[in-house]
């Protein structure tokens, strides 16, 4: 009787982990993306010689959590939108902060990127 219900604890430990897997894989949301940025918005608003390097690890954490393709569009319309809200943004520094901090995104930043067409 235990070992059956020990059988059954384990089988539904197993099925919640398989279909975590996943939830823990997926792509940041927006705010999420905006919050991981935090650290970029003195650079891009006033820009200087290059960004800090709090900003500059933040655009490598967030590169490497953009795994696929689908994640890479949904950060894309993700800066995007960013782009829209946020005063004062000086859309060349927005738009190099990656490459300025050594980060290949594959794409350039901008209001008019495609994100559907990035790969």
């Amino acid at each position: 009787m235990a070992s059956s219900m020990l059988l059954k604890v384990t089988c539904l430990a197993m099925i919640c982990l398989v279909l975590g897997i996943p939830l823990a894989n997926a792509a940041p949301s927006c705010p999420a993306v905006a919050q991981t940025l935090t650290p970029c918005l003195p650079h891009v608003s006033n820009p200087g010689p290059s960004p800090p390097q709090p900003c500059c690890n933040r655009v490598k954490t967030l590169n490497s959590q953009a795994k696929t393709t689908q994640d890479r569009h949904h950060v894309c319309g993700c800066l995007k939108s960013l782009m829209a809200g946020i005063p004062g943004l000086n859309l060349p520094a927005f738009a190099s902060v990656a490459k300025d901090c050594g980060v290949d995104i594959g794409y350039i930043i901008s209001p008019n990127t495609d994100c559907s067409k990035i790969n």
